[in-house]
């Protein structure tokens, strides 16, 4: 299996992935592999912090997280939709992309490095945290970890990822980038 070639084919392979997570979650308040964070706390991560970098990047006009809001499932689908739609607007994706911290690029670049790796990292928390099966997919696992171990140190340095976690040199490659951004393979709500 592997993602499609083009940004917006490939964020929302990624995205329909979580989805499907998040419609299977039962118990939001379930515990993550994320020190304190609960399965509604990997939504409420990325529906926080996407709008903002987006919108201040590139002005896309992503809904912003609502405080009050209380359905993950509700606050994801409005996200994703949005997202969605901006990604389909023409010429979108060669637009400029400018943030003080992530830099200068196409809005197709940031999507490809910010968003959708985040998104699929975040759906093994989402399914880890609520006991639903999930197998990465492994030349898209391949990729980024080849690429983040490139900026080890400075990844590191960010506060964005744990210590890697020790895994034997021939694990697959999925257990590999797990344990590159900080979380344990084995790791388990249960």
């Amino acid at each position: 299996m592997s993602l499609p070639d083009d940004t917006a084919g490939r964020y929302a392979a990624v995205s329909n992935t979580f989805t499907q997570l998040v419609t299977g979650t039962n118990d939001w308040a379930a515990p993550a592999p994320v020190d304190g964070w609960t399965a509604a706390d990997v939504v409420w991560h990325l529906v926080g912090w996407v709008p903002g970098v987006m919108n201040d990047g590139a002005g896309l006009g992503l809904p912003s997280r609502d405080p009050q809001e209380t359905d993950p499932a509700a606050a994801w689908a409005r996200f994703d939709s949005a997202l969605r739609s901006a990604l389909a607007r023409p010429g979108v994706l060669a637009e400029e992309f400018a943030h003080p911290q992530a830099g200068t690029m196409p809005v197709g670049v940031a999507v490809d490095m910010l968003v959708t790796p985040d998104v699929f990292l975040h759906a093994w928390d989402l399914a880890q945290a609520t006991g639903q099966p999930l197998v990465l997919d492994p030349d898209y696992s391949a990729s980024l970890l080849a690429g983040m171990e490139g900026v080890e140190d400075m990844l590191r340095s960010s506060g964005h990822y744990g210590s890697r976690v020790e895994v034997p040199d021939d694990a697959d490659v999925q257990t590999r980038l797990v344990a590159f951004i900080g979380r344990d393979p084995d790791w388990s709500a249960r």
